[in-house]
This record gives C-alpha cells, structure tokens and sequence, in this order.
C-alpha cells in the first residue's frame, strides 16, 4: 500500500501471483494422504510468502513491550523485516524496515524507545509515523524536487489487537482481525483474559534456529498432544520424576476445537502443562484462581488455565498454556525457521510466580529446555529427510483417527472429543491449501463450521 499522497510515477513490478501448478495433487486430505513437496518445494514455499505470509493477520507484539509513546519492537512477518511502534496518541502502527532511498535497515535493535529513525547509509531520517523528515546533504534532494510526503516508509496495511496481542497485516484486503480470529477468541479468553488485569511478556525475547519447515512446528502445537507421551516422556521423567500424563485415556475430558485453521487441544486438568515445571507455587497460584476464573469465563475454560494443551493461531504463532510459553516460526526458506519465544504471565501474579514462570520455560521450552530440543530434532529430520529423490516420491499419512465430532456442547467452532485423531492438522492444512489457491482474499472458500464444506 502507497502513502495516500504519493503521487510519484511507479515502475512496473514482476508478476505476482502465478500458482504452483497442480496443487490440488499434492494434498488430499479426505484420504488422509499429502506430498512430501509441501515441505519442500522452493516455489510452493515462494507461494508462501505471498499468499499466507503477505496476507494473515500475523501477531508482530505484545502490548506491554511497547507501553509508551515511541516505543518500538522490530519483527517480521514472513520474510519481511518490520516496525511496530506506539504513536505520541496511543495508536500503533506498523512499517517495512527498510529505507526507500536505497533498502537498508533503518532500526538494527530489536526493541526499544526512539524519537526518530535514521538510515545508517545516507541519512535519511523518519519520524515514528514513518514520514521523513530530512536526510543528510537535503538541499541536494530539495534542488531535485523530491517530495518527501511520497517517501516514508512503507506501512503494513492493517494492524490491531485482541487481549493485548498485537497482529498485523500486509494486505489491505485482509478481512478485520475480529473476523480472522472469529469463534476462537471464546477460546483465547481462557488465557489471555482469565485474569482482569490481563498479560505481559516478561524476561525478553529468545531466538533461535531450527533446521526445519515451518509448517512442522505450526502443526505439532496445532493438536499433536498424541507425540507428548513417547517424544517427552523421558524429558517429563527428568523434570518432575514421572511420565507424562497419558491423557489419551480420558477421552470424554479431551478436546480439539479449530476455526480457519487455528487449532487448539486441550484437556481440563487445570494444572496438567504447569505440573512439568515442577514448581508449587505455580501450582498453587492456578487452583486458587481457578475458582475466579470460573467465576468470570465459566466453569470449563476455567479448567483450561493450566491444563495439558497447545494452540497455533494460523498461520505461525503458538503458545502453551501453564507452561506460558509464546512463539513464532518464522520462514527462512522451505528447509529453516528463526524462532522467537517468550515467557507470558498474568499481569497480576506475585512476582514469585512471575520469575517461577519465566525460569520454568526457560527449563523446558527454550533452545536448552529439555521439551524444545526433543522437538527439534523431530522436525529436523522429517524435514531433512526428505532430501532424497525417492523419498520425496512417497505420500506422508494424514491420519483420520478416531475422533468424534461434537454438535450439541454449545461450544464454538469445529469441535471434537478425544486426543486420538489429526482433525486439527487437517483443518489447518484445509487452510493452507484454500489460502494458497486463491488469488485473492475474495476468493478464499468460506467453510461451514460443522463440516468444513465449501459455503454455497
């Protein structure tokens, strides 16, 4: 999107939007079957960028990093370097990185407070509204004519919040954040709302690379609670002296719940994802506010507070309630990701609690913990793996499970009972291929929520 008064003359820009041919070959899901390319192919990943990457709503902040007027966090949304700032009336805007002089970085931190930004390269100068307002040696470019209202930077096309996440997006056509989100907010309040005061990030940000498709681990905080039990149950056994609870075997307790791709399982234990950080304080602090939380949200989402559960808000960020870790996978071509992890509290908690928290997923969900290294190397090597010209032949199975959908709890979205099933993994792959179709926003197929059919 252009400054509104740009009225300088555009260069014509490389076609977009050719799609990978015969994509409709390489999933099938009502057979449970996908190809390996998906995770592979260098065009399908291009695809990507420009189809879910340029155009979700993707989270770029939280709103405690960024309290006061010219505070600023530096992100990405795909491959794109941007800006996130609070403006002087409270706002927050959005902006690519980069100097329209000649592409450089105009912010190198990650975050921090600014009255202005500055291109190290020619001095070009921008306020935090993004407008310029000056450069080094100007009367060179006032001799010219430049009309600096036609050269701030670039913005992103929309930004809002839900909850104090912040989201963004680059394509003006997106549907609003609320209608993104949709049903699964109901769900979002069971973390991000338990509590009046709300949360915040705290202890800073992690980053870290992982060798792997992004789509891996998007997928496995989606509703993989099945691999918990084999893949962390030595790591579970280190950090609290037994095995991962087999939650498997509580099916009427268990359930997946997805909206347009966003996917989230949980059990209601309370204190399930808590437990493995082996700190009663934490615990105690969950079944005091359990009661409170039944109080404000009712009684089952009170059961979510703490409980054994993931979640991926499509298409890259994903959290876990009670352990309080919140990611985001970032693309770094089809076979990496840059992931950024952070520590989320309920802005009330004692400070006890709070520095429980952030030591407890530093223990288990940071580039040592004992959970995230077994992850890793799983999606390494079923990433790795495909490589091999054969093996890149061979169909991956997308199992139909077991599961049972519910029509009759009142619950929202596409729900079903028990932790046996790859329901959710279909529904966000469901996503991505109808995402990667479409051309545009307008030609995204709206799916009805009980039966993921294409609306009429």
């Amino acid at each position: 999107m252009c400054n509104a008064n740009d009225t300088q003359p555009r260069l014509k820009r490389r076609p977009v939007g050719r799609s990978v041919e015969h994509l409709e070959q390489l999933m099938d899901l009502e057979h449970g079957r996908m190809s390996r390319d998906v995770f592979w192919d260098r065009d399908i990943y291009e695809q990507e960028l420009e189809r879910i990457f340029a155009r979700c709503w993707l989270f770029v902040a939280h709103e405690s990093q960024i309290p006061k007027a010219g505070d600023y966090v530096s992100t990405y949304m795909g491959e794109d370097n941007v800006l996130i700032v609070r403006q002087k009336d409270g706002s927050v805007r959005g902006f690519l990185n980069t100097c329209p002089h000649r592409g450089n970085k105009v912010c190198f931190a990650d975050l921090g407070n600014a009255r202005q930004f500055v291109c190290n390269y020619h001095g070009w100068a921008f306020g935090i509204d993004g407008a310029l307002k000056g450069m080094h040696a100007s009367s060179a470019y006032e001799e010219s004519g430049l009309d600096k209202s036609a050269h701030g930077l670039h913005p992103v096309a929309q930004i809002d919040s839900y909850r104090g996440l912040i989201f963004a997006t680059l394509d003006p056509q997106a549907p609003s954040l609320a209608e993104y989100l949709g049903d699964f907010r109901y769900y979002l309040d069971a973390i991000f709302d338990m509590d009046e005061g709300g949360t915040e990030f705290i202890g800073g940000c992690v980053k870290s690379v992982i060798q792997c498709n992004w789509k891996f681990a998007s997928e496995n905080f989606v509703g993989d609670i099945l691999h918990a039990g084999w893949t962390h149950d030595s790591g579970a056994k280190a950090m609290v002296g037994g095995p991962v609870a087999e939650v498997h075997k509580f099916p009427e307790q268990s359930y997946h719940v997805n909206f347009n791709g966003h996917g989230w399982e949980f059990n209601q234990d309370i204190v399930g994802n808590a437990a493995t950080l082996g700190d009663k304080e934490i615990m105690k602090y969950l079944y005091v506010l359990q009661p409170k939380v039944a109080e404000r949200l009712g009684e089952l989402r009170s059961k979510m507070i703490g409980a054994i559960s993931s979640c991926t808000l499509f298409p890259n960020s994903s959290f876990l309630p009670g352990q309080n870790t919140f990611r985001t996978w970032h693309p770094r071509g089809p076979g990496a990701i840059e992931l950024h992890t952070w520590t989320f509290v309920n802005r009330n908690a004692p400070q006890a609690v709070k520095d429980a928290w952030r030591k407890g997923t530093m223990m288990t969900f940071s580039p040592s913990g004992v959970f995230e290294m077994d992850d890793g190397e799983n999606w390494e090597y079923s990433t790795r793996t495909n490589s091999g010209f054969v093996t890149r032949q061979q169909d991956l199975y997308l199992g139909l499970g077991h599961e049972t959908r519910l029509t009759d709890t009142g619950l929202p979205g596409n729900v079903y009972r028990g932790q046996i099933n790859e329901a959710n993994q279909r529904a966000f792959y469901q996503r991505w291929f109808d995402l990667m179709e479409a051309p545009s926003w307008g030609c995204v197929p709206q799916r009805d929520v009980a039966t993921m059919e294409v609306k009429a």
